[in-house]
């Protein structure tokens, strides 16, 4: 049979047994240890290296999240640049082909209708 003053389990504060209203006074809190679990201090030393261990992982990822969101402001503002650039680019062309009138597009559609007729020729006489 379980001993009542440990309970079940190694560790019973002293609040859950004896006397509540010195328990509630004082701000500490007393545990028993069951001689029977001795080896809780070598778990605790253990859990106390893996969270070492979790919070340098957290550290790590925290440090890369920062470098990820440095890189992708920098290229958000690269993108505007660039989109600014490519507007500016287009302004220009639209204001130079305006000049210049509807003469430029026509030269250019009756130079492929030339090319395009040379072609036909061409393959025409091959065939002969």
């Amino acid at each position: 049979m379980a001993n009542p003053m440990y309970g079940s389990g190694p560790l019973r504060s002293r609040g859950s047994f004896g006397d509540r209203r010195n328990a509630s006074s004082s701000d500490e809190i007393q545990l028993r240890i069951d001689p029977v679990h001795g080896d809780l201090d070598e778990e605790i030393d253990g859990l106390h290296s893996r969270v070492r261990l979790l919070k340098g992982v957290a550290q790590e990822i925290n440090s890369e999240a920062k470098f990820q969101n440095d890189f992708l402001n920098q290229l958000q503002m690269t993108l505007m640049k660039a989109q600014a650039g490519v507007k500016n680019n287009m302004r220009r062309m639209n204001k130079s082909i305006i000049q210049q009138g509807s003469n430029h597009i026509v030269h250019v559609v009756l130079f492929a209708l030339l090319c395009f007729f040379v072609v036909y020729l061409l393959s025409k006489f091959s065939r002969r």
